[in-house]
């Protein structure tokens, strides 16, 4: 219903509605003329007292009767006032505020450069080791920030990380190195999508990156067999006994170059023919050379052939000649300890040497592994040795059966059988 009413020397008619308070998201309307002589009626809406009024116009239909423009105007007055009540039409002060603050939320929306460095990366410096730390920084700056790295989080698609992926592969990049980026974005979405930053993980459309057609290497590549390796050791009796030493101590145990370069020698128990790994050498250009803990963050003691043993009594001797250290791998002439990364830089020298194909010092963690479980060694005892945590790890990745063995098992099968037939 409506009622008309006179203010300020306009005719309002007010439109109520039975089952509202009234004075609250009330209807007005009035009659007026624009400059040129058409008319059209203003529809105001009150929202109670001291509040600012929403207004809009009407124009009605040339040559229509009085009747029915009050019949239509009605009904739009109550249109109105329902659009007004359920906040689709605001004012142009709440609509200025309401811009200004859409624009602080949206400054507050971080890219995936601002949450890598503010959140992401601080989380990691806590679980991980500086040196892991330092890696997935190197990645983060060389791949992922140049191509991700200015983009909002929410706006992150599977289409972005899969371009950049596949952009990289179409470079030549290694397939390990495009793994690593995957497994990086894997875990900082993981992160953003757990703490509501973002409401759906993109990587859970993102296929793990597969190795490019004829990257795939084949399996005897990746450890030496008991030939290769006796043919390393007669080439080391022509080496300095510093490198003699750790070639064999790396190949006899498996340990890492880190853990073998931290090695100290209140680490060596030459009585009872073992080495306790305590530590890990690792070097970043940020933080230099450091002892770090080991990876598995355990320590381990582990037997060491006692032919090594002795190598270990005679490098001592030749150490203390010259600069006595606590390290039992050195730098040239001086008591600091050898850096992480000159084992590798020597076993490339000596590859070329020797024509030993393919030597480094995860190779011979490979190597140990392979030759030890393919010869009957129980995978628990090589992944305690290895410094595993997890035996799945050893057999995922250090298991390399050569041709002799897989007709040993075949043989085994086939003896089983029988004896099972004859019983």
């Amino acid at each position: 219903m409506h009622r008309a009413r006179r203010k300020g020397g306009f005719l309002w008619n007010t439109f109520t509605n039975a089952n509202k308070r009234k004075g609250i998201f009330m209807a007005s309307t009035r009659k007026r003329t624009t400059k040129d002589g058409q008319i059209f009626y203003e529809i105001r809406v009150s929202r109670g007292r001291g509040k600012s009024y929403l207004t809009t116009r009407w124009y009605p239909p040339e040559g229509w009767g009085q009747k029915a423009i009050e019949r239509t105007l009605a009904k739009e007055a109550s249109e109105f006032e329902r659009r007004c009540r359920e906040g689709e039409v605001v004012s142009r002060a709440e609509q200025k505020e309401s811009d200004l603050r859409q624009k602080r939320e949206a400054t507050k929306i971080q890219t995936l450069r601002q949450y890598g460095e503010a959140v992401f990366m601080p989380a990691k410096g806590v679980t991980m080791s500086e040196n892991g730390r330092c890696a997935y920084q190197g990645n983060l700056n060389h791949w992922i920030y140049p191509a991700l790295g200015n983009l909002k989080m929410p706006d992150i698609t599977p289409a972005n990380i899969s371009a950049l992926l596949l952009s990289m592969q179409s470079d030549g990049k290694a397939h390990a190195t495009c793994v690593k980026v995957y497994t990086i974005l894997h875990s900082l979405f993981k992160m953003a999508y757990m703490a509501d930053v973002i409401s759906a993980n993109p990587m859970d459309k993102v296929e793990r990156p597969k190795p490019r057609k004829g990257e795939i290497k084949d399996k005897d590549v990746e450890a030496y067999t008991t030939e290769e390796v006796q043919r390393i050791f007669a080439a080391l009796e022509h080496e300095p006994l510093k490198w003699r030493t750790l070639m064999r101590l790396l190949i006899d145990t498996g340990i890492r170059r880190g853990e073998c370069c931290g090695l100290q020698w209140k680490d060596i128990d030459f009585k009872a023919g073992t080495i306790t790994i305590r530590g890990n050498l690792c070097y970043t250009p940020q933080k230099g050379i450091y002892l770090d803990t080991p990876k598995s963050g355990k320590v381990r003691t582990i037997d060491v052939d006692p032919e090594i043993i002795r190598l270990l009594q005679q490098l001592r001797l030749e150490q203390t000649s010259h600069a006595i250290s606590t390290y039992v791998f050195t730098q040239q002439d001086s008591p600091e300890p050898m850096h992480p990364q000159s084992p590798a830089r020597y076993m490339q020298k000596f590859s070329k040497k020797y024509d030993v194909p393919g030597l480094h010092p995860h190779k011979l963690r490979h190597t140990f592994a392979s030759i030890a479980i393919t010869n009957g060694a129980d995978v628990a005892s090589v992944s305690e040795k290895l410094g595993h945590n997890d035996k799945a790890v050893t057999l995922r990745m250090y298991t390399h059966a050569d041709q002799e063995s897989m007709k040993r098992a075949s043989q085994i099968f086939r003896d089983a059988l029988k004896k099972a037939g004859q019983a």
